[in-house]
């Protein structure tokens, strides 16, 4: 690893675009009097953040590594930590993190930091990297020692860590993965986190304006009234249910969300399996939202718009808080079927706009391409 002069140390975020970017850019702010105060010794730190699509075209950890190392040695950093929102796989492994300390390299999958709490443990794991490759270790031709602790910023009762398989010819001296049930999960979640489910409400306008008006219309309908009174909890629980997975599979479907690997390798089908699963949850997150924004909605649009009387000579039964309740939660059911009808006004790019992140998009965009040829 290279050292500037006059005691200076270089670090380079080297981020994707959208959630890296902004991740990178709030921890550069307090990074480089953390990283002096915790080495000690008088040494200096210069943290400057780049954002670019380093990931482009390509989920394999070495050759993001030798993209690193070319970029790095181009613009003279000393040390180059790589943020992607892409969860990335090596030997059958979900990675968490690869080092080179000949070369002052650490590419970081966020995912694999799981959903909770994700800046703090960004910036911990970046601060031990950026530490452990400045470190005098870092300057000698041996190759670390396996045992080097840098588990601190990854591990946690959640998911177990542990360094993985380096292969000769890489750029990589030390790696860490995550593996079993827990891992996968953690790795789940941080990919969830990442494609921010929470922007599929503002995203569908067409969907939700389609919802929004079937929901003032069924709440003004005498026969909405009667069903609604005349079904039970657990058959509204089936209308619910039925109404939101008819909904979070019509998009999936609609927008051809679902991951379909060309390749026949068990990895392949893994990673596929995983990507899968964090649509399904990521769309789900987002109609449950959507859900209980519309029976907000009818519920005040039917304490404004009700009239008792009217309602009690229709249904023979008092409209008390219950009834309100139960209507609305109705309504929100007849809605959502209906903003999965409106969905279908979307483009297949402004859904995905709303479910994915920016890199992930461009992941699909290239293997829809690599499709199409």
């Amino acid at each position: 690893m290279r050292v500037s002069s006059q005691g200076v140390t270089v670090v380079t975020l080297l981020a994707d675009p959208d959630a890296p970017t902004e991740i990178a850019q709030r921890m550069a702010r307090t990074l480089p009097d953390r990283l002096a105060d915790k080495s000690g010794q008088g040494r200096r730190f210069e943290v400057e953040v780049v954002s670019e699509p380093f990931t482009s075209g390509t989920e394999d950890p070495p050759t993001l590594m030798r993209r690193m190392m070319d970029r790095g040695g181009a613009e003279n950093w000393d040390i180059v930590v790589a943020l992607t929102d892409l969860p990335l796989h090596s030997h059958g492994r979900k990675l968490v993190v690869d080092l080179s300390h000949e070369h002052g390299l650490a590419l970081l999958s966020l995912p694999s930091l799981g959903g909770l709490r994700l800046q703090t443990r960004a910036r911990r794991a970046v601060e031990e990297a950026v530490l452990s490759l400045a470190g005098p270790r870092a300057t000698g031709a041996e190759r670390p020692p396996q045992s080097q602790p840098l588990l601190g910023p990854f591990a946690g009762r959640l998911a177990p860590i542990h360094p993985g398989p380096v292969g000769e010819q890489e750029t990589a001296d030390l790696r860490y993965v995550v593996s079993g049930p827990r891992g996968y999960l953690r790795m789940l979640v941080g990919m969830v986190r990442a494609n921010r489910p929470w922007r599929l409400v503002p995203g569908l306008s067409k969907a939700l304006a389609a919802a929004l008006a079937t929901g003032a219309v069924a709440t003004v309908n005498s026969t909405t009234w009667s069903l609604a009174e005349a079904l039970s909890t657990p058959r509204l629980v089936i209308a619910m249910v039925g109404s939101v997975g008819l909904m979070i599979g019509w998009l999936i479907v609609d927008a051809q969300l679902w991951d379909r690997s060309t390749e026949v390798s068990r990895e392949a089908r893994l990673r596929a399996r995983l990507y899968n699963a964090s649509t399904v949850v990521t769309v789900g997150i987002g109609v449950l939202v959507c859900y209980v924004g519309l029976m907000v909605i009818n519920l005040v649009w039917a304490l404004f718009i009700l009239n008792d009387r009217v309602f009690a000579s229709m249904t023979r039964t008092p409209l008390h808080a219950t009834e309100y309740w139960t209507l609305s939660w109705f309504v929100a059911s007849v809605a959502t079927v209906g903003g999965a009808l409106g969905s279908g006004l979307e483009s297949d790019e402004a859904i995905r706009a709303a479910a994915y992140s920016k890199r992930e998009q461009e992941r699909r965009r290239v293997l829809q391409d690599d499709h199409g040829d």
